[in-house]
């Protein structure tokens, strides 16, 4: 593995080129890199621009990888405390540092900062350092450090800036002991305690990545019941598991005060009082487009600093598209590379993919995971819908068994008369694997006879889908003889 002193130069000239480029980018997260190698890929002029020291943008530096990174370590030690083999004692020291297991963020960080330079080169993608912002709809300035400005004209421009964490005013920020989700990995160590303060996608994951870890953690929800979009059932599994690692939530309640002492002292809405050792801000993302200068480019961002795009990623500049979290959408970095690979074929009229799939699978990297694709019952009744659910339990599945998940589950739900594939629930070991192909399924518009006629490996998770399947048309079979399923 490359050493961050060993990572080959990139194309970056000296000079800006003589003729405009067909194509310039402005950041190198996931939106980024894609978007460039697109245009590149058939034959388009491209640069992109970096103000980091390092590419990848927060995906790959402080949110993605690094903390599904953590996840994995987390669920290593869980393991070994939850599960246990027989006949095999493990023990940890009573101390463990942020530094005793991310390292392996570290090597996993170098590698995909190296891929992604790789990429770049392959595709003959000229990269720049340096801050960026318009000087009209067609001109990019680049401030390197130490060289001087440098003007970049281009056809079409991509704007992939990404999001940074949002900070309510409510917290202390300047105190050493309050982190946002993109520092919290710059912890010295594992805090005795830890106040989570949003329920979000990001604040569950932590929440339950340090519980696993043996810290205390208290989740601040200002609603009742998270995830509103998400399968009731698998929500309901989730609380139950993350109360189960001793997560405590506090709901419909918010932070009314934080007095910084030995502890931090933080009172609630609701009159209640805890002490915490540290707090993590997960209250949202806001667009980074601050040092854009948009108004050069006539572009004006919402209240939370997003850019407003139209189906094909393009902003109220037809020479300007954006993609990814600077959009303020669905914020998975899966996502954002599609978003930005349509924005291109839209931008250079590529014939190519002009549209995102009308399906698409969301993860959180939750312990358990969960995910899903396509409807929930919630919204199958709301549409009229008639349906039948299929269920299959990870702890009833001979692969279940060996990785020891015990309270996970499949769920299918098929239209009650054709049996085509209408949605897919999952929580347990791999959801964010297994829900592919129930995605890819429901993307074909196939129904239960795919998953009849497939032979799976045994013993696989994958299995579930089958057993899944075969439960679900018992219960159309029971319903269509009159019984109550």
């Amino acid at each position: 593995m490359l050493s961050s002193m060993q990572e080959p130069a990139v194309n970056q000239p000296e000079l800006p080129p003589a003729e405009p480029y067909d194509l310039v980018v402005i950041g190198s997260g996931p939106a980024g890199e894609k978007g460039a190698a697109q245009a590149a890929y058939f034959g388009r002029r491209v640069a992109l621009v970096e103000k980091e020291a390092v590419l990848g943008g927060t995906a790959v530096n402080s949110g993605a990888l690094p903390s599904k990174t953590l996840r994995e370590t987390a669920m290593f030690l869980l393991a070994y405390r939850l599960r246990g083999l027989f006949g095999v004692n493990v023990s940890l020291k009573d101390q463990v540092t942020m530094r005793d297991f991310l390292y392996q963020e570290r090597l996993v960080q170098q590698g995909e900062r190296h891929r992604i330079m790789e990429n770049l080169r392959r595709h003959k993608v000229d990269v720049y350092r340096g801050a960026a912002s318009f000087a009209d709809t067609q001109t990019v300035l680049v401030r390197p450090k130490r060289t001087p400005e440098i003007r970049l004209r281009a056809r079409q421009i991509l704007v992939a800036t990404g999001s940074l964490p949002y900070h309510p005013v409510e917290l202390p920020f300047h105190d050493m002991r309050v982190y946002d989700a993109d520092n919290v990995l710059q912890m010295p160590e594992l805090p005795p305690s830890l106040l989570v303060v949003g329920a979000g996608p990001i604040g569950c994951q932590y929440a339950s990545i340090f519980a696993a870890l043996g810290v205390k953690v208290w989740l601040v929800a200002g609603q009742e019941r998270p995830f509103a979009a998400w399968d009731r059932e698998i929500v309901q599994t989730l609380l139950e598991n993350m109360a189960g690692m001793g997560i405590e939530w506090l709901t419909n309640t918010a932070v009314a005060e934080i007095r910084a002492e030995e502890e931090l002292e933080v009172k609630f809405t609701s009159g209640r009082e805890i002490k915490a050792h540290a707090i993590l801000s997960a209250a949202g993302r806001v667009g980074n487009t601050g040092e854009l200068a948009l108004e050069n480019a006539g572009l004006q961002p919402d209240e939370r600093g997003f850019l407003p795009v139209n189906g094909h990623f393009q902003t109220a500049a037809p020479t300007i598209y954006a993609a990814g979290d600077v959009i303020g959408q669905t914020g998975l970095a899966s996502t954002a590379m599609e978003q930005a690979r349509v924005a291109m074929v839209h931008a250079f009229d590529l014939k190519y993919k002009t549209r995102l799939a009308n399906v698409l699978a969301n993860t959180i990297y939750t312990i358990p995971e969960c995910s899903m694709a396509g409807e929930t019952e919630e919204t199958l009744r709301q549409q009229g819908i008639p349906f039948v659910t299929g269920r299959a339990a990870y702890y009833q599945n001979a692969r279940g068994l060996i990785v020891g998940e015990k309270n996970g589950f499949l769920k299918l739900l098929f239209h009650a008369e054709d049996m085509r594939l209408l949605g897919v629930h999952i929580i347990g070991e791999q959801a964010s694997e297994l829900i592919h192909l129930g995605a890819q399924a429901l993307l074909l518009g196939a129904g239960a006879e795919l998953f009849i006629q497939s032979c799976f490996n045994y013993p696989t998770l994958s299995e579930m889908y089958k057993y899944a399947t075969y439960d679900a048309m018992g219960g159309r079979k029971n319903r269509a003889a009159g019984q109550v399923v």
